[in-house]
Order: structure tokens, then C-alpha cells, then sequence
């Protein structure tokens, strides 16, 4: 059983910065994809950045493009996210997820694509 534990989650000032952590198990499939996504209150749950676990081939949704960087340790089985020049509208609960199996690079920001997440981590910025 894929579990997937995420850290790093706070209250910051706009412009500050946050970094995120996800913690998954070792039984987290190595040609598939891990990434973050997050949901706001009243929206729907939206792709912020994913991963390719076998190459580090990177995604990242427009509106935190240049802004966010994901990584991963693969030796430790940890996923990351760096947040910088944070904004209020980024305030949201971020969840760490990852698909059973290896996908089309088309629908690897589809949140049903992915069967594994996390409990979620609350992001708040304010301005």
C-alpha cells in the first residue's frame, strides 16, 4: 500500500516563501508520476506541479510557473516542493499524490489520474 505523508505547510506573508515536503513509502511505483495539487475553499482540487519519477521530467501549472519548483530524492523517497513569491491566492490545503502506474504525459495533471494522496497540508498567505 502506497502512502504518501506531506510536511511543510504554514502561515507566510506574501513574496515569502514555503517548502513543502512528501514523504512516500517504498512501495510507491518508480515509472509513475508524484506531484502536488491543491484545493482552495469552494474550488476544485487543481494540479500544481508533478513529477516523472524514472527521468524528473517536471510539469507545472501556468500560474506557478517560475514560481515553484518541484524535486525529488529518490534515494529517500521524498518529493518536494519550493514556493516562492507566494500570493494570497496560492493559500489552499496542497496534497501530495501519486499514480498507480505510468500515465500519458497529457494526463498528468488530472487529479483522477491518481490513485494514491496524501492527508493534505494547509498553505495560508496573506497579504
Amino acid at each position: 500500500q502506497v502512502q504518501l505523508v506531506e510536511s511543510g505547510g504554514g502561515s507566510v506573508q506574501a513574496v515569502g516563501s514555503l517548502r513543502l515536503s512528501c514523504a512516500a513509502s517504498a512501495s510507491t511505483c518508480r515509472v509513475c508520476n508524484i506531484g502536488w495539487f491543491r484545493q482552495a475553499p469552494g474550488k476544485e482540487r487543481e494540479g500544481v506541479a508533478v513529477i516523472y519519477r524514472a527521468t524528473g521530467s517536471t510539469d507545472y501549472a501556468p500560474p506557478v510557473r517560475d514560481r515553484f519548483t518541484i524535486s525529488q530524492d529518490n534515494s529517500l523517497n521524498m518529493l518536494y516542493l519550493q514556493m516562492n513569491n507566494l500570493k494570497p491566492r496560492d493559500s489552499a490545503i496542497y496534497y501530495c499524490a501519486a499514480t498507480e502506474s505510468f500515465i500519458l504525459r497529457s494526463n498528468n495533471m488530472r487529479r483522477e489520474t491518481y490513485k494514491y494522496w496524501g492527508q493534505g497540508t494547509q498553505v495560508t498567505v496573506s497579504s
